[in-house]
């Protein structure tokens, strides 16, 4: 199942890709002086941290199956 390993890998990296966003993201909120507007932004960025690590997960569960089968 060696394709299974691959997509696997790819999603994977999506998900530290967006992960990656999530950090840089982050950093500019904490620069923000409107707390009203921070906390605005911290609520997509929170969705968007969810979803990166559920798709990190995801491709690492395709790794794993890939190489048991």
């Amino acid at each position: 199942m060696t394709w299974l390993v691959i997509v696997g890998v790819f999603v994977t990296l999506a998900g530290l890709v967006g992960l990656g966003l999530c950090i840089g993201k982050a950093a500019a909120i904490r620069k923000l002086d409107d707390p009203d507007q921070a906390r605005a932004q911290l609520h997509w960025l929170v969705a968007l941290n969810m979803a990166s690590v559920g798709l990190a997960g995801l491709g690492l569960a395709f790794v794993v199956i890939g190489l048991i089968l």
